[in-house]
């Protein structure tokens, strides 16, 4: 099973995720795959394209959405599971907050559960990333999907509170027997966070490094991007390149995006003039 530990050492950071939805709603439309062959082309092409890990999910978490049930995200990721480890022992992440759709998401080829609850909806999740050995990632939001975005807001220090939650909850990790090397956390950027929020984050991406554990950043296409710019979800990528650059030149060590080849340019040119 592939450790981002491992992967972060054999390559200069940071890591790119590619994103597959096989959902109907995820908010950026072309990132949804609803049937099979469109996710592993997406998936293979993404590979080509300079990716480093898959990142699949089977419900949408977008604002406004709602839970769906575990036997519907079940049914929409594991044939896509099944189907490309026939072909490839590639790093793949899997989307989920749930503990059924892990178990059998791990007992089919995943690596890495990537969890926006941070293991605080369902309390059985840890239990599955400790019986697979499986990588798992931390992250932080106020609130539910359905209702996050309906004026968030915070103490007075925005990025230490979501780095006092991140603490806790690796704690929390480390307590349910899961290694320290097999965790990562992700600030959350989008859920749950004003437009000051999310920049806040990006400038202070150390800040949270602080804690000893990899940093992983999903910007792409988000509302911030839109509410900068003035742009739609479909026409973000220059300003999720640029959300992007920032974050890798302020320390991320994944980024999470649905634009691979674009985004893989770009890091080429940070790490040619020595950037990163």
């Amino acid at each position: 099973m592939k450790m981002i530990k491992n992967l972060l050492a054999e390559t200069e950071k940071p890591l790119i995720m590619g994103i597959i939805n096989c959902t109907p709603d995820s908010f950026y439309q072309e990132s949804r795959k609803v049937n099979l062959k469109s996710a592993l082309d997406t998936a293979f092409k993404m590979i080509e394209e300079g990716a480093d890990i898959i990142d699949i999910g089977g419900e949408s978490t977008r604002p406004g959405s709602e839970y769906i049930e575990t036997e519907e995200e079940i049914r929409r990721i594991l044939p896509f599971l099944k189907e490309f480890r026939k072909n490839t022992d590639f790093p793949v992440s899997v989307d989920t907050r749930k503990s059924e759709t892990a178990s059998a998401a791990l007992e089919n080829g995943a690596d890495i559960i990537n969890d926006i609850s941070a293991l605080s909806d369902d309390p059985v999740l840890a239990d599955i990333i400790v019986r697979y050995n499986a990588d798992i990632i931390l992250m932080h939001k106020k609130g539910l999907p359905s209702d996050m975005q309906n004026n968030p807001s915070y103490r007075s220090d925005a990025v230490k509170e979501i780095k006092d939650y991140l603490e806790k909850r690796s704690e929390y990790t480390l307590g349910q027997g899961i290694e320290k090397d097999r965790i990562i956390l992700d600030p959350g950027l989008g859920f749950g966070k004003r437009l000051q929020d999310n920049l806040a984050i990006i400038k202070n991406i150390e800040s949270f490094k602080e804690s000893g554990y990899p940093v992983l950043i999903g910007h792409s296409r988000k509302s911030f991007i839109g509410i900068i710019t003035g742009r739609e979800t479909e026409d973000r990528l220059e300003g999720s390149l640029a959300a992007g650059l920032l974050s890798a030149v302020n320390g991320a060590d994944i980024l999470r995006v649905h634009d691979v080849k674009e985004t893989s340019d770009t890091l080429k040119i940070l790490k040619a003039v020595n950037y990163l």
